[in-house]
Formats: C-alpha cells, sequence, structure tokens
C-alpha cells in the first residue's frame, strides 16, 4: 500500500512516498481506509528525530486520520481517530478506544483536523482547572493566555473557550491571522512582532494577570509565561515549537503559588477514563454545533512536503490537512 515514509531524521525533504506492507488490525484494534491526515507540529518533531519515543527510521509518518472502517461490526463506518505512527498511508490500524465517529456533515478533511486538537484543547483545559463550575474570581469563568492563537491547538482552545465563557489572550505574529482568531471568539489578539507579550497582558488585565497560559513555544517563554499569571496561575505546557529547550528557575513560582503543567496526548491517551470524559464532553458540543475545525490548507499526500515546510516557517492559519484518497 501507499504511505509517506520517513527515511531518515532531517527536514521535510527526508519524506518519500513509497510502498509499505499492507496494515492489519491486532486485538482491540481498528483498520481503517485512510482517507485524510491531520498534520501537527509533533510529525514535524517526528521527521527531526525530536519527538520522545520515535523509532528508528524508516517510518511511516502520521498520528491523526479519518476514513472509513475496513472489517468487522462497523466496517463502513466513518471514523476519526488518533495513533502514534503511520497514519499517512492507505490504510492504518489504532485502538478501538482511540478512534470516534465523524459527525454526518463533515468531510473526512475536517475529521482528519479533530482528534489532536481539540483533546489537546480540552485537556489544557482541564490541567488548567478551567473545566468545572464557574470561577468565584474576577466575577468570570476564568482568564487564559493562548499561544500560537491562530494554530491548529489555539483554533480549537478558543471555540472552547467561547463556550466555556472564558476571558480569552492569544498571540499571534500576524494581525490577518488574530483578526480571523477574533470571529472565533478571541477577544484580545496579541501581536508578539510589535509589542512585548508579557508587557500587553500586564496592561490588559491592569496587572491582576490570567489564570492559565497554554504554552507550546519553549526555551525562555516558560519562564515568561510565569510572569503572565496571577495569583496560582498555571502554566500548561504541552510543546516546544521553538525547538529551545525550555528554561525556567522555579524560584520564580514562589511568590505567587504559581505552577507549571506538562500535558503530552501520547501518554494520556492511554488513559482511557480521561479520554472517555473528554470525549463524552466534545461530542455533546459536537452534537449541538459549537465546535469545527478551522483547516488553513490542504495538500495531497504527494505534496506533503509542502504542508511539512508551511507547518515550520510557522505560516499555518488553523490545521494542515493531507489528502490521502
Amino acid at each position: 500500500m501507499k504511505a509517506l515514509v520517513i527515511t531518515r531524521f532531517g527536514g521535510p525533504e527526508v519524506l518519500e512516498m513509497q510502498q509499505v506492507p499492507e496494515a492489519h488490525a491486532g486485538p482491540e484494534q481498528v483498520l481503517v481506509e485512510v482517507e485524510a491526515g491531520g498534520l501537527n507540529f509533533a510529525d514535524l518533531m517526528t521527521t527531526q528525530g525530536g519527538y520522545a519515543g520515535t523509532p528508528k527510521p524508516p517510518l511511516t509518518a502520521g498520528r491523526e486520520f479519518a476514513g472509513r472502517e475496513v472489517s468487522g461490526g462497523n466496517a463502513g463506518r466513518r471514523v476519526m481517530g488518533y495513533t502514534q505512527w503511520a497514519a499517512f498511508a492507505e490504510k492504518t490500524v489504532a485502538k478501538r478506544d482511540l478512534v470516534w465517529p465523524v459527525p454526518e456533515s463533515w468531510t473526512a478533511e475536517q475529521g482528519a483536523a479533530f482528534p489532536v486538537n481539540f483533546f489537546t484543547a480540552y485537556l489544557a483545559y482541564w490541567k488548567a482547572g478551567l473545566l468545572g463550575p464557574i470561577k468565584e474570581t474576577r466575577n468570570q469563568a476564568g482568564r487564559v493566555l493562548i499561544h500560537a492563537v491562530a494554530g491548529g491547538v489555539g483554533t480549537a482552545a478558543v471555540q472552547i473557550g467561547k463556550i466555556l465563557g472564558i476571558e480569552m489572550y492569544g498571540t499571534s505574529s500576524s494581525d490577518e491571522k488574530l483578526a480571523k482568531v477574533g470571529e472565533l471568539g478571541l477577544q484580545h489578539g496579541i501581536n508578539y512582532k510589535q509589542c512585548d507579550y508579557a508587557e500587553a497582558i500586564k496592561e490588559l488585565t491592569h496587572g491582576e494577570g490570567v489564570d492559565a497560559v497554554f504554552e507550546m513555544l519553549g526555551g525562555p517563554h516558560v519562564a515568561k509565561s510565569v510572569k503572565c499569571v496571577g495569583e496560582f496561575g498555571r502554566v500548561i505546557v504541552y510543546g516546544a515549537a521553538t525547538g529551545e529547550t525550555p528554561t525556567l528557575d522555579t524560584r520564580v513560582l514562589y511568590t505567587k503559588g504559581a505552577s507549571v503543567h506538562g500535558l503530552w496526548l501520547s501518554y494520556l491517551s492511554a488513559n482511557r477514563p480521561l479520554m472517555e470524559a473528554a470525549w463524552k464532553q466534545l461530542s455533546a458540543w459536537l452534537a449541538a454545533g459549537l465546535l469545527h475545525p478551522v483547516i488553513g490548507k490542504v495538500f495531497p499526500l504527494e505534496q506533503a512536503c509542502d504542508g511539512y515546510m508551511l507547518l515550520k516557517e510557522g505560516k499555518n492559519y488553523g490545521k494542515i490537512v493531507l489528502k490521502i484518497r
């Protein structure tokens, strides 16, 4: 079968279309005929050998997909799912509990753009303690700073934050992107190329800071994000897009009882009760028509390198999707 293969570690140039052995489902797995795949920053890191647990090349790329179940009692059912490797192929396998039905009105591309972004965003609010009853602080549900707000996870986080009544602040390098995310519900856009985002947060919140920061930049931004939170604030770290090792002097946490939390979907996806609880809420919001994946660009699988390069350069808005079939 046809697949996108990481032939060696490096940049997008290491990707090649190849014929690989047919996929076969094992116990508790589902075999899916893939129609589209969602491209994530973790996929870019995987090509570079910088993603934890990455097998040695060659290996089939991709961790997010949408398509149709091939066999079993649900043969023909339209599904979207999450797996660690090998999603960018004509067929893939995934754990049965990490495959979910695609909303009837959605395309395969929309299905492929959902799992990683929306589960990550939902779990970030969970880690931040903002999913429960309305907080009795500042007479509102809470304040959140979302870095890379115009990306896949960022646009998902804005949609969920709007449902929760969160006051949201978001960083991006483009006023045009910020305007688009504003249409989704972002109240405060911060162009980090025009101003210092920590100073902007201080000014916009009148020195109170935010309750949580969704941080995926790495390097000095972890420590800088701590400066943006108020009393008992939390920084939720789920990536390092700059490629720099995060730096943080933990003494900066003392003065306001702040904390830093890690979020790794690869790890949390193995927690079945947690994922089931997340899906129960996400599926209810889907049924109510409240969540819609934002797709910025669709590339045919043969042009996957262009999609990876767009992601690497940070020029994408929303999700990049690969059309596989």
